[in-house]
């Protein structure tokens, strides 16, 4: 049985695979691995084929603008190719798995980037630009002002505020929503595999959450739903369900909404970033707002906040310079407190005198001086005693 033999009927056998992790893996067989390692005998298989293999994909060119593969393209390749020869391997049919050894392509999450003033006007210039960029809350606000009269609106305002994924967003359905309570509940997602329109769970099990609508958000959805009603209405067609969907009532296509994304920020001149920048966005313009960085995770999603904060959440310039202040304004202090230090108190002024004749400082009275005979105290042992030495009376 050879390589390509194998991966196919393993692919096959699988039936409780999510549609988009099966059409993942029959794409990297059919696209990657086949072509390049299929003909080869299973068990014939070794680390030096697969090291040679990844370095070929690393140097492929992709159909879009003749660029390579990225490596993130090339690990996941290689989980697929990996997790088809562990099940080989608990078949009997190999020994050992080469790709336990092998060295595929390390590969580095890209840290989004803030679009600040001085980086807009260099990607204005030389039109270079980061691969993964997030706007600031002005730029925000001026896209969300821009686009406030174009019908997928609601969809951005959503995704920007509260960091919907693109599929998560579209697969919303009206019965989804608890807007007298301000809750949006997660529980599917809308993905197009092999041009059908398909409804399956979100991305990972704690993508089934809730998340809670401001009461901003909760107008927009609810301005979204009448202008939704009579838009079938006049086509004289039944709403479908879907919170977000064509003019005729049906569900949207997760790629419509991303080509209409784009267009209107080239339209309005706004710094480039994807639709998915926005959730990028949104998680960073929280933890500016102060939201705790667990609340953030849960919002998002996500299973752990180490991927939050190592992935999603990029410092913005204001939280940053707060940040440089607070410690700056901590080592002030302790120096101040410090031994030695030279302290700089500053007295409060007077207030004005009305009169003004100022105000007199008020003296304490002088206690009286008393007279009379002597009061005993402790040192009278030691008063005798030098008056029997001496001869003379010892004032104690």
């Amino acid at each position: 049985m050879t390589v390509g033999e194998w991966l196919r009927l393993w692919v096959a056998g699988k039936a409780r695979l999510a549609p988009s992790t099966r059409a993942s893996y029959t794409e990297h067989i059919s696209v990657y691995i086949g072509p390049m390692l299929g003909n080869i005998p299973l068990t014939e298989l070794s680390i030096r084929d697969l090291n040679d293999f990844y370095a070929a994909l690393a140097r492929r060119r992709t159909r879009f603008r003749g660029s390579t593969l990225t490596p993130g393209t090339v690990t996941r390749v290689h989980a697929t190719l990996r997790a088809g020869l562990n099940a080989a391997l608990r078949r009997g049919l190999i020994e050992w798995n080469p790709a336990r050894e092998a060295e595929p392509p390390r590969r580095h999450r890209p840290r989004a980037v803030v679009w600040t003033e001085d980086l807009v006007a260099h990607w204005r210039t030389t039109g270079e630009r980061p691969s993964v960029a997030v706007w600031t809350a002005t730029q925000t606000a001026m896209f969300l002002a821009a686009v406030a009269e174009d019908r997928m609106y609601a969809a951005f305002h959503l995704i920007a505020l509260r960091g919907l994924r693109r599929g998560e967003a579209v697969g919303l359905r009206w019965c989804d929503l608890d807007l007298d309570r301000g809750l949006c509940f997660i529980t599917h997602q809308v993905q197009r595999r092999a041009g059908q329109i398909l409804l399956g769970p979100p991305k990972t099990p704690t993508s089934v959450r809730a998340v809670a609508l401001d009461r901003t958000t909760v107008k927009v959805l609810k301005a979204h739903r009448r202008r939704q009603e009579n838009e079938c209405r006049a086509c004289g067609t039944v709403p479908s369900g879907f919170v977000f969907t064509r003019i005729d009532g049906q569900p949207l296509a997760p790629e419509y909404l991303y080509r209409r994304f784009v267009k209107l920020v080239a339209k309005h001149d706004l710094p480039p970033i994807r639709l998915h920048d926005l959730r990028h966005g949104a998680a960073s313009l929280a933890l500016q707002a102060g939201v705790d960085l667990k609340v953030v995770s849960d919002q998002l999603g996500h299973s752990s906040i180490v991927l939050t904060a190592d992935t999603y959440v990029s410092v913005l310039p204001a939280l940053a310079m707060d940040a440089a202040e607070a410690t700056a304004r901590l080592v002030a202090e302790a120096g101040q407190r410090a031994p030695g230090a030279k302290r700089v108190t500053q007295r409060k002024p007077n207030p004005p005198d009305p009169s003004g004749r100022g105000k007199r400082r008020r003296r304490s009275p002088r206690r009286p001086v008393p007279t009379g005979p002597s009061i005993p105290t402790r040192n009278t042992a030691r008063s005798k005693i030098g008056f029997a030495a001496t001869g003379k009376e010892v004032t104690a």
